[in-house]
């Protein structure tokens, strides 16, 4: 669970499955070449782990944006599913990695609730998985519900580029390629490029070298290693390839990016 109370500079991070809810102000989140965007009226969903670019797009130093983020545990949507479905859960028409719906007055309400228990020590052990699940229930009852509840079925397209997303998380650094991928969720080499596409509006290998960007920036700025150490951690064989990819994705070469984060109050 996160709150956030973030600036109009663009960011870059892994984030998922979660819901995201803005309480003032507004946000825009890249995933691959789709823009979803979301303010106190629409809610946005990821269903599967994924790299995305957001900015704040509407926020005043008097009314700063106001975001909260709740992680979503598969096998507790999928219990809560269980009961919100009783006969069988529906089979969306496809398979999504990210989904917006209107807020709901009772979803904004749970998440008060959730953060008012846990700031009282006394309750939030107690009390805020019981507002957590409120949250889950009214969530499962919008409706893109049929599509949060894929989140926890274990054969569902979703679950399946899950932990396929999960697995490159784990290679990233090292040469795998798209039939490796696919096997680790049993699945052909063609079969699994397309699914993983319509999900994550990226193809496997661009999940994979949007995560070595990722990983190289965080070693660069928080473990001072430089560029051609970082390059290298990550899996790549050419610096020169590492930079020019690295200035396309983050819009700066290695060096001054990491210079204008420090700048900016990230710590090493």
């Amino acid at each position: 669970m996160r709150i956030s109370r973030l600036s109009s500079q663009p960011t870059h991070a892994l984030i998922g499955p979660a819901l995201c809810v803005v309480a003032q102000g507004a946000k825009a989140i890249m995933l691959g070449r789709e823009l979803f965007e979301y303010d106190p009226s629409r809610m946005l969903v990821f269903a599967v782990g994924v790299p995305v670019s957001s900015q704040v797009i509407r926020a005043t130093a008097r009314e700063p944006f106001l975001g909260f983020v709740l992680e979503l545990d598969p096998v507790r949507v999928a219990e809560l599913a269980a009961r919100v479905f009783p006969r069988r859960i529906p089979r969306p028409a496809a398979d999504r990695g990210v989904y917006v719906v209107g807020s709901t007055d009772a979803i904004v309400e749970a998440v008060a609730r959730l953060l008012d228990r846990v700031a009282q020590p006394e309750d939030a052990e107690l009390l805020a998985p019981l507002a957590v699940d409120e949250i889950l229930i009214r969530l499962l009852r919008t409706p893109i519900g049929s599509r949060v509840a894929q989140i926890g079925q274990q054969k569902s397209g979703v679950r399946r580029v899950a932990e396929a997303a999960t697995w490159i998380r784990e290679h990233f650094a090292q040469p795998v390629t798209v039939g490796e991928m696919a096997a680790s969720v049993r699945m052909s080499a063609s079969a699994f490029h397309e699914r993983f596409k319509a999900v994550t509006s990226m193809s496997p290998l661009q999940y994979q070298k949007t995560l070595r960007l990722h990983e190289a920036r965080r070693l660069m700025l928080f473990q001072d290693l430089n560029a051609t150490e970082a390059c290298s951690r990550v899996g790549y064989l050419s610096p020169s390839q590492f930079s020019r990819e690295y200035h396309r994705f983050f819009g700066s070469v290695p060096t001054k990016d990491v210079a204008r984060l420090r700048q900016e109050g990230f710590a090493r």
